[in-house]
């Protein structure tokens, strides 16, 4: 009888053959010694992936979603196949680097009441890319959508820094493109909440563990390269629109009625403050400056079923 897996590895796919092949390629390089089970959920994509991968790496195992489920529903189905006692869900743009998964499961190990552990992220050219934020308030949501936190703060406000200096921390919520969960602490939750498509739905699992008396916390001793939007770029402008609504959504499982419609309010506020701005800014550079925003339709849309 072959013996459990010491990680079952759970990987959503949609459209992103050639991401989640070098995904899994990384995982083969740097596994060592761990017994590993990988699952690709893939999300009824239209490139060759299923065909690819079943070619390409026979033994992993291939679940195959008739639409598009989501982030979340893909999740939760690869993990009720997994077998080991650990899951880690990663995006199929995520790069495993040496040693990565086993940082994250010794501290995971380590920490009896550690409920979930999130890796230090880079950008592909080795910068610091968002690993773990404090959760969010009225305040805070104000600064991101309104920009003044970018302006004031840097570029990855209100995302922390590496912070490896002071090594292994407890944190509110860790970034979703790499996040080692114990089985139990999944099993507790039920998983992702799958009301969330895609978007604050780590945010949402970490605080509900948290909680619940979980511990989440943030390994800078895990390195993974992750590209960051490459599958959801093909969604274009209702991609952001899927953002700001799971941002209202957690605020309303988590804070109510009044600061949900606060934070909506705020978010449609401030989005066509931004169309205005940049719908200036390119008229008066011809087009050379200024950026796309999501339209106000689109984020109506959306917001409605958060």
């Amino acid at each position: 009888m072959a013996e459990a897996p010491d990680i079952s590895i759970v990987i959503p796919n949609w459209n992103g053959r050639e991401l989640v092949s070098g995904c899994v390629e990384s995982i083969e390089r740097t596994r060592g010694s761990l017994r590993l089970e990988v699952i690709v959920v893939d999300n009824a994509s239209s490139d060759g992936s299923v065909d690819y991968l079943r070619t390409r790496f026979p033994d992993l195992r291939l679940l195959v979603n008739e639409s598009n489920q989501g982030f979340s529903r893909a999740c939760n189905r690869g993990a009720a196949s997994a077998a080991a006692p650990s899951i880690c869900l990663l995006n199929s743009d995520a790069i495993l680097q040496h040693e990565g998964l086993q940082r994250l499961l010794a501290r995971l190990e380590s920490s009896p009441r550690a409920g979930i552990v999130g890796a230090q992220l880079r950008n592909p050219n080795g910068s610091f890319q968002a690993s773990h934020a404090p959760f969010p308030g009225l305040g805070l949501e104000l600064m991101i959508v309104s920009g003044l936190g970018r302006l004031l703060h840097g570029p990855t406000y209100p995302w922390r820094g590496a912070e490896e200096e002071r090594g292994a921390q407890q944190v509110d919520w860790i970034a979703g493109a790499c996040m080692l969960v114990r089985r139990e602490a999944w099993e507790a939750m039920s998983g992702l909440d799958e009301g969330y498509f895609m978007y604050s739905e780590e945010m949402d699992l970490c605080y509900r563990l948290r909680r619940a008396g979980w511990q989440v916390w943030y390994e800078p001793a895990a390195l993974v390269t992750h590209i960051g939007g490459a599958s959801t770029v093909r969604l274009g402008e209702r991609s952001q629109a899927i953002l700001y609504a799971s941002r209202v959504r957690f605020y309303r499982l988590h804070y109510g009625t009044a600061p949900a419609l606060a934070a909506r309010w705020l978010i449609l506020v401030a989005t066509a403050v931004k169309i205005g701005a940049h719908g200036v800014l390119r008229a008066l550079s011809g087009g050379r400056r200024g950026r796309a925003v999501v339209s106000l339709r689109q984020l109506r849309a959306e917001l409605r079923g958060a």
